[in-house]
């Protein structure tokens, strides 16, 4: 992409050496436990290069600045890093003729995650609709019922991996009820959406079924029909959301909103209630806390995002040339905000590899981003890891790891994902009493 950013006397960036010099973003070392590696890099500079000339930010303080200033650090590459590599090379100290020159042939950028205002402000306006307090207040009452069906699937065998039999089904069907999914349809999005995890479909099939083609025909069918046919629902009132200047978007601008909220909330949430269980099943103490006092449950989702968020990097590109941390970084440069580090960054949190329940300051953590990009779901993901919880210890009265998928206590281990996107467990075995 570009050179390392220069050295600086009030922050120092040198080479990275032994174990921490590997690849970043292709190396496994890094998988199962990155958190020693952000706390070096911390330690040497909270703005600090690492491979593909990438600059890591794991200060808390610095995270904030990065992802609050879209004038100097554009979205363009906030999903994918630095791969592809810029379909430019960069000319001078102000990128910003070139990134709306190529911008079409940045991956995804169609996408309201990699615009940049004055377009993030015009395409986001159209979510208004869907997370007002009374939306809030609609999903959670759904969201009740659909976790007392989701649990009644497997509450009888006494085990259940949670991943693929509770929080993605669980996620994917919050997303389709949020955007209005009849609950008809529900079953054939989750046939569909999860094919492979719940064997509704034989192989060919779901080899043939691509998800993003799926929900692009749904939801221009939706919404098609409401521009023709309008409800007072909320497929309707998405269909009918209008730019801030009053025009009507092509419904391809909503679909493109619609898949983009699944790909965005789906996954993310899912990873987050399993890190959750685990904690529980994994801390007897801290479950027999909660069990003992439910309104705990709240301040324990957001120590959860604090301690196991699940968005691992969000990217951005430097559009001018700048400096922060005493680090000069040119223009051009792809930088990685590590929420997982500055969520753990002892400057803003007392013993922070500790997980605390009643952590006094944990809900200004980043998991869910600062600025005109903060997740439009964050709302929506604190109520499914609080209902969620909440009806896996009403519906149990022991909750446990298992020991022949996991190892014993004490010498746990587990399967992360592979990606330097998310942060999340690959599945998570546990067992468990039903409560009568």
């Amino acid at each position: 992409m570009t050179a390392a950013p220069e050295n600086s006397p009030t922050c120092p960036v040198d080479e990275l050496e032994g174990d921490f010099a590997r690849d970043y973003f292709t190396d496994p070392y890094f998988t199962d436990d990155p958190h020693p590696f952000y706390d070096h890099l911390r330690s040497r500079c909270p703005v600090h290069p690492v491979s593909h000339g990438v600059l890591a930010v794991t200060g808390y303080d610095e995270a904030l600045e990065v992802l609050r200033n879209t004038t100097v650090f554009s979205n363009i590459t906030a999903p994918i890093g630095p791969f592809p590599p810029l379909p430019f090379t960069p000319d001078g100290d102000d990128i910003n003729h070139q990134i709306d020159e190529y911008r079409d042939q940045f991956p995804l950028n169609e996408h309201l995650v990699t615009m940049d205002p004055p377009r993030h402000t015009k395409i986001r306006r159209l979510l208004a609709g869907l997370f007002t307090p009374r939306r809030m207040e609609e999903s959670e009452e759904f969201l009740w019922r659909l976790a007392d069906r989701q649990i009644d699937e497997f509450l009888a065998d006494g085990t259940v991996e949670v991943l693929h039999g509770f929080a993605q089904p669980f996620a994917l069907l919050t997303i389709a009820n949020l955007l209005g999914v009849p609950e008809e349809d529900h079953d054939d999005f989750r046939r569909h959406l999860l094919a492979q995890q719940v064997g509704a479909m034989s192989e060919a099939d779901t080899l043939a079924t691509n998800p993003l083609d799926y929900l692009d025909a749904k939801f221009t069918g939706y919404l098609t029909d409401r521009r023709t046919n309008p409800q007072d629902d909320v497929l309707g009132a998405l269909a009918a959301a209008t730019y801030p200047d009053g025009e009507l978007p092509e419904v391809v601008e909503l679909v493109r909103l619609a898949t983009f909220l699944f790909g965005a909330g789906q996954d993310t949430t899912a990873r987050l209630i399993t890190a959750g269980i685990r904690h529980l099943a994994d801390t007897p103490s801290l479950q027999a806390a909660l069990r003992a006092d439910r309104t705990l449950i709240a301040d324990f989702v957001e120590e959860l995002l604090r301690m196991d968020g699940p968005v691992k990097g969000d990217f951005r590109l430097t559009r001018t040339t700048t400096e922060l941390a005493g680090v000069r970084i040119p223009a051009g440069t792809v930088v990685m905000v590590l929420p997982g580090a500055a969520n753990r960054d002892p400057a803003r949190f007392d013993d922070p590899h500790t997980f605390h329940v009643d952590r006094a300051n944990a809900r200004e953590h980043v998991a869910f981003g600062r600025g005109v990009h903060t997740c439009p779901g964050g709302p929506l993901a604190r109520i499914e890891g609080r209902v969620a919880i909440e009806r896996f210890l009403d519906r149990t009265t022991t909750l446990t790891v298992d020991d022949s998928h996991h190892g014993p206590a004490g010498h746990r281990t587990y399967r992360y994902e592979p990606t330097y996107i998310l942060r999340g467990i690959a599945e998570l075995h546990v067992d468990f009493t039903p409560a009568h």
